[in-house]
């Protein structure tokens, strides 16, 4: 059976993107036709390649409704592909020519051998990025590996630290990898309803507008805990070049996590407390590792000598088999000093400590890049339907703002000395 040539016009920046490549990604923001040129070219492909099998992804697809299924089927109706053809568009699944497939699947449905099923597919186009884990991301590269097969990328960028992020636009990205960045100007067919909400959102939430219009990497989110502390203090020049004070005591502050695979994170901000200012100079975080891995960072850095400050389960037994992180440390010649049990609310009472405190604090940009994004994300988990608050959100970002605020409960004023000045009144 012949099929048909396609003539689907494609915006200029998308046009690296058609040549072969095993690795294509486009970022940017919204209304930039990035989902729009993807599905084009995959409608292209299984019309070029007879049997081509592919898969489109997500991290979470609770549904098809979140998957790119209606956006394909939408293009195979404007270029009036149908069964005369080969396209048959199934529940879960669309069949295309030479019994080829395109499917819609979760990663986070997918195991080591469950994803042995993707063996054979040669195209996979990840959608929302951004949301990949680093697991999924190691589970699925090795997985499409037919010859000439490729992986697509297509994302609105959130974090320069999120795996696909320091992957396609690190410093070594994968041989031959085509990444192309699209917004709004880019895109010739760019909306005028879409455009005057672009305009609203530049005029009402400036500090949204670079994320969500123009592909910038998202520094707060809405409703964060220290949201206008972070604007304030990016405004007045405190997240700078920040320099350690020779000496002054170099404190690690630490919120303690485990070993498992799915643990919480440990994370460690390495902070000064010079006069009244809290300087923040260094951040780190791990999952998974052991202690010696978080005491070689530390030593690595010449932060061997720092005073490692911790919450109060740095006491208990439960963290280690055979002694407590306090013992470890100590016994690894680290100073140790553990803050009490703040009891119940203790969130929120470090919360209100580091908000209190903020107009003091000195970020270091360049070495805190990780610890300022997880304090721009940290915010309050909501109940929608009775529209309360629960308390803080325990997801990625609140181990390093547990740190964060400890060192915030951890903080003393400066003793100061006043001169007495004695009269000689009663002297004789």
């Amino acid at each position: 059976m012949s099929f048909p040539a396609l003539r689907i016009p494609t915006a200029k920046v998308f046009r690296p993107l058609l040549k072969p490549a095993r690795y294509k990604g486009a970022y940017g923001g919204r209304g930039s036709g990035k989902s729009h040129f993807f599905a084009e070219m995959l409608v292209e492909d299984c019309l070029r390649l007879p049997g081509l099998r592919a898969v489109c992804i997500r991290e979470v697809q609770k549904s098809l409704k979140d998957s790119a299924k209606r956006l394909i089927e939408a293009k195979l109706s404007a270029y009036h592909l149908g069964s005369n053809v080969g396209f048959r568009v199934f529940r879960d699944h669309i069949q295309t020519p030479g019994n080829g497939i395109i499917i819609f699947q979760g990663m986070q449905d997918h195991t080591a051998e469950s994803i042995k099923s993707l063996e054979g597919f040669s195209r996979a186009w990840v959608e929302e990025a951004q949301t990949l884990s680093q697991r999924s991301l190691e589970l699925l590269r090795p997985t499409i590996r037919t010859i000439d097969s490729e992986l697509w990328f297509s994302w609105n960028p959130r974090f320069k630290t999120d795996p696909v992020d320091r992957m396609l636009r690190g410093e070594t990205p994968p041989t031959g990898a085509v990444v192309v960045q699209a917004n709004w100007e880019n895109n010739p067919w760019f909306p005028s309803p879409l455009d005057q909400e672009r305009r609203d959102c530049l005029a009402n939430d400036p500090d949204k507008y670079r994320h969500i219009w123009e592909g910038g990497y998202a520094e707060i989110t809405e409703g964060a805990y220290y949201a206008q502390a972070l604007a304030k203090a990016r405004s007045e020049k405190r997240i700078a070049v920040v320099a350690a004070d020779p000496l002054m005591t170099l404190r690690a502050v630490w919120d303690i996590g485990g070993t498992g695979a799915k643990a919480d994170a440990t994370a460690i901000w390495i902070v000064q407390y010079v006069g009244r200012e809290i300087r923040f100079l260094d951040h780190y975080e791990a999952q998974g590792q052991p202690l010696s891995a978080h005491l070689h960072w530390l030593r690595s850095h010449d932060y061997g000598g720092a005073l490692c400050i911790l919450p109060h389960d740095g006491a208990q037994h439960d963290k280690i088999a055979s002694t407590t992180y306090e013992g470890a440390l100590r016994e690894a010649g680290f100073s140790v000093r553990v803050i009490p049990n703040q009891g119940a609310g203790a969130a929120m009472q470090r919360i209100e400590a580091a908000r209190r405190l903020f107009p003091q604090m000195w970020f270091d940009e360049n070495h805190c890049r990780g610890g300022l994004e997880a304090l721009g994300w940290y915010h309050e988990k909501r109940d929608e339907i009775r529209g309360i608050g629960l308390g803080p959100d325990h997801d990625w970002s609140s181990h390093s703002a547990d740190a964060f605020g400890l060192a915030a409960i951890a903080w003393e004023p400066p003793v100061t000395s006043r001169k007495i000045t004695y009269s000689n009144k009663g002297i004789f």
